[in-house]
């Protein structure tokens, strides 16, 4: 699943859609077709088990913030999750879009009812890196997971690393280097680290997940070891929820996308046998001229020569080098070219 090697030439991309379908299983299904015709590789929704995960007291707390699709806390969560009789029905628009449908799960019968319902990957939420019970129970699934380092550690990176690797192979493991701000400004990415990442677990996957606005990080993260991407989507910036700001709508995520897959076009130096020869040269490339009357026995030096246009090139002026000092064989008139048949 996670082949480095592979990866480098192909990375893997993922569309971290969370909750900003706000529970509505048509708009669930269009971000899967939009973000899959965008690029993406796969698809990520997040699951709890809201009465399970909360306490009766965090359930119940009022909730005043202006992204609160209810005034109970936790009923507003629950307003913004997929129904379980919807998973099969994202599950199939994923195998027809060509991507892989990966989820986060929160609790433990959250992540029970994914394994059985057919995820694909399963991603540990920042929130639970260094719960070493829960992620024991992750990786007793088998499943491919990708697990996100935001607010860690490095002995809970470790301790989590080291629990996974228990019961998963190395290729079903990918870290993600990720910095826990909502939104991420700039200076807080900390790209350096995914370096960091890539030495003390040289064996596993590295990759990011950024909460940056744009797209920047994706090409930057890449040229520093990264080749699994984590990246919030959306399909409007301006929607009620506290994700949809620092998203990407669909044409940002296909240029983040795109942005990443050209790195590795963008490093290879061009062939020598182009170098040169390029159209815009043959057009308007200067050849080199006389620059005053030359008589034959004359050394060509810098106060001789010169450059013009022609509708055919005859000696560039970059290959100057090449005929300096060296002596003219007959008269050339100020402004004709020299060929090399003109000089010994």
């Amino acid at each position: 699943m996670f082949d480095k090697i592979n990866l480098r030439s192909k990375p893997f991309i993922i569309a971290e859609i969370g909750q900003n379908h706000q529970g509505d299983l048509d708009l669930a299904r269009d971000y899967i077709k939009t973000f899959a015709l965008s690029g993406a590789d796969a698809v990520k929704f997040q699951t709890r088990d809201n009465k399970y995960l909360f306490s009766e007291g965090a359930y119940y707390a009022p909730y005043n913030s202006e992204n609160a699709f209810d005034n109970v806390y936790g009923l507003h969560r629950e307003k913004l999750e997929l129904k379980k009789e919807w998973y099969p029905i994202l599950i199939e628009d994923c195998k027809k879009y060509g991507v892989k449908f990966m989820c986060t799960p929160f609790d433990e019968p959250s992540l029970s009812f994914l394994i059985n319902s057919g995820v694909e990957i399963l991603k540990i939420a920042s929130f639970d890196l260094g719960n070493i019970p829960f992620i024991h129970k992750i990786a007793q699934s088998g499943l491919p997971v990708v697990i996100s380092i935001g607010g860690g550690k490095f002995d809970q990176i470790q301790s989590s690393v080291k629990e996974l690797l228990k019961n998963l192979t190395t290729d079903k493991i990918c870290i993600l280097h990720c910095v826990s701000e909502y939104p991420c400004t700039a200076d807080k990415l900390g790209l350096n680290n995914i370096e960091n990442l890539q030495r003390a677990f040289p064996e596993l996957t590295i990759g990011l997940s950024d909460h940056f606005n744009g797209i920047l990080s994706g090409p930057i993260g890449f040229m520093k070891g990264a080749c699994v991407f984590e990246k919030h989507v959306t399909l409007n910036r301006s929607w009620k929820g506290t994700d949809h700001s620092f998203a990407l709508e669909p044409d940002g995520f296909k240029k983040f996308v795109r942005d990443i897959h050209r790195v590795n076009q963008m490093m290879e130096p061009k062939a020598a046998s182009e170098i040169g020869n390029e159209s815009v040269f043959k057009k308007l490339g200067k050849s080199i001229v006389a620059s005053r009357d030359i008589s034959a026995g004359e050394i060509l030096t810098v106060e001789n020569l010169s450059g013009k246009i022609f509708e055919q090139q005859f000696i560039p002026v970059r290959e100057s080098n090449k005929i300096l000092g060296r002596t003219i064989k007959m008269n050339i008139s100020v402004g004709n070219p020299i060929t090399f048949d003109n000089i010994l």
